[in-house]
């Protein structure tokens, strides 16, 4: 009987516990406010000086991806719990390594790498600490003509890109 009444105290007490939580734990170690159940991704417009037609709506489309498959959060086109908005600010392409070239000819990138620049602004009504408004830089090198490897190059900076703001917005790293 005692072991009973100590097993009821023990279970009473839990629930007082997990009842007072302001927080819930969603997958892949998202922390997010237990009140927070929509969230507004607005399109990221392209800002860059080089502008990649399809690049906006990759993006934007990228980080709704991995809202969806990571949280219950329902992502909605109005209002919402918090929002996530903002612009591409840079998309460069710089040499990272050069090649010499024979009889004095001007030397030429041997490999050169590609940069994207997201500036994000998210907002959390319910927990204003987890607020932020910065810019998240990727980069990936690459060998040979851009053309034929771009959109793969693309796909994977802002895989990237992804991971880090989300990061910076649920996981608080």
């Amino acid at each position: 009987m005692k072991s009973i009444k100590h097993l009821f105290t023990v279970l009473v007490g839990l629930v007082f516990v997990f009842s007072s939580c302001t927080y819930s734990l969603k997958l892949g170690g998202a922390i997010i406010p237990a009140t927070m159940k929509t969230i507004r991704v607005d399109f990221f417009e392209n800002d860059a000086a080089f502008v990649v037609n399809t690049l906006s709506q990759q993006f934007t489309e990228a980080l709704k991806d991995r809202i969806r498959s990571t949280t219950s959060l329902d992502i909605v086109r109005t209002g919402g719990d918090g929002s996530m908005s903002g612009a591409i600010t840079d998309y460069s392409v710089t040499p990272v390594s050069i090649s010499a070239t024979p009889n004095n000819v001007a030397p030429i990138a041997g490999a050169s790498q590609l940069t994207i620049t997201v500036k994000v602004k998210f907002v959390c009504d319910a927990d204003k600490k987890l607020n932020f408004d910065e810019s998240f830089t990727k980069s990936l090198p690459f060998k040979g003509d851009l053309a034929s490897q771009e959109q793969n190059l693309i796909l994977q900076i802002n895989k990237q890109l992804t991971e880090d703001i989300f990061n910076k917005a649920f996981a608080n790293w």
